[in-house]
């Protein structure tokens, strides 16, 4: 197992493979060995339910009236089992299809299932065990699209609400211009959409759909123990995605005055792989194992979970703006080479690109 100096020094490899035209990639990142393989770990490394409900001030459990959809790309089969290794580690309630917590269906709602990959195996491990590390009692949707094509992912976001869900998870992204043609899949105001903002910092552009303003769009910090009256300490990840959107309109709510139209992000949680959370999850289509994972992919179901424990969203993406007093703002970092000027992409006093208005403080926010 890696102890936290090793981990805090490992190096780090994406989940998914770089998007091709018209398709998505995962937002996780995999801790490595030496070989640049993801490290295998004999046990949980990494931060627990536990530590992330702490950091983040998070009491309540959720409620099953309460669902939680993840849309994924490609097909899983051990999903549950994985899960219930996870949940029974942490001790968490047992989520189970007989138990009528779990469910698994394809983006047209039936039970044949596509192909395996071990990445997006890999990422939709991590989004069900992080949603459920934050809402304990929500019940979990599994959506499964055909592939990574955006056509195939909306088609699962589309069907996700159809099935009654009150927050939709996108630990995903892609190309803002490619994507664009798909934003009406996210626009349910009723509904917490919530989507990650990518892992390449700032200045390659933002990605969709976090760049839309119907989604709460997710960026990432790095999480630490401290001896504050928080008992944490968290700063800008250097790969946490941002920026001005180059299509779609400011939405009335957002206020900063350097981008005239949509600012990317709106929220935030942690992110960094080298303060990673421990993950139960494929090695291959029939074992796994533990690893330690991060990316913007950890922090957007941490924010659907922080939604699910509050029963959803009451003013869509909207929401975080209207409780600015309900997360800590993250006021140091940046991520990486850029005008230490700007808030685009630099943490600070207030909203900033990188960690948006802040951090989870309870649940009070979404």
């Amino acid at each position: 197992m890696m102890t936290a100096q090793e981990l805090a020094t490992a190096g780090n490899v994406a989940t998914c493979d770089t998007e091709e035209e018209n398709t998505v990639h995962c937002h996780g990142r995999v801790i490595a060995d030496r070989t640049g393989c993801p490290h295998q770990n004999p046990g949980p490394a990494g931060f627990s339910p536990g530590q992330l409900r702490s950091a983040y001030k998070i009491s309540g459990m959720g409620s099953s009236a309460t669902t939680i959809a993840v849309i994924e790309a490609y097909g899983y089969a051990n999903a549950e089992a994985d899960l219930a290794v996870y949940r029974t580690q942490f001790g968490l309630p047992s989520c189970t299809t007989a138990n009528g917590c779990f469910r698994k269906v394809n983006q047209d709602g039936g039970t044949t299932f596509p192909a395996f990959n071990v990445g997006w195996a890999t990422e939709t491990a991590l989004d069900l065990q992080m949603v459920s590390a934050i809402c304990r009692s929500c019940k979990l949707l599994l959506i499964e699209a055909n592939t990574n094509a955006w056509s195939d992912i909306a088609a699962a976001v589309q069907r996700a609400a159809t099935m009654g869900a009150h927050v939709i998870n996108n630990s995903y992204g892609g190309d803002e211009y490619s994507g664009a043609d798909y934003e009406y899949a996210y626009n349910y105001p009723s509904i917490a959409i919530v989507a990650s903002t990518g892992d390449y910092g700032y200045g390659l552009g933002v990605e969709f759909p976090s760049s839309t303003s119907h989604v709460t769009a997710v960026g990432g910090t790095t999480l630490a123990t401290a001896s504050n009256t928080r008992g944490w300490s968290e700063t800008v990840w250097s790969g946490a995605g941002s920026g001005c959107s180059a299509l779609f309109a400011k939405p009335s709510w957002q206020h900063d005055s350097g981008c005239e139209n949509r600012m990317v992000a709106d929220v935030a949680a942690l992110a960094d792989p080298n303060t990673g959370v421990a993950v139960y999850g494929p090695v291959d289509e029939l074992t796994a194992a533990w690893f330690v994972l991060g990316g913007t992919s950890v922090a957007a179901p941490i924010i659907s979970g922080a939604y699910g424990v509050n029963g959803g969203a009451v003013h869509g993406s909207q929401d975080p703006y209207l409780h600015t007093s309900s997360l800590f703002d993250i006021k140091t970092g940046n991520t990486g080479f850029c005008d230490p000027t700007t808030y685009f992409c630099n943490g600070g006093i207030g909203y900033d690109g990188p960690t948006g208005l802040g951090t989870p403080n309870g649940v009070t926010a979404f």
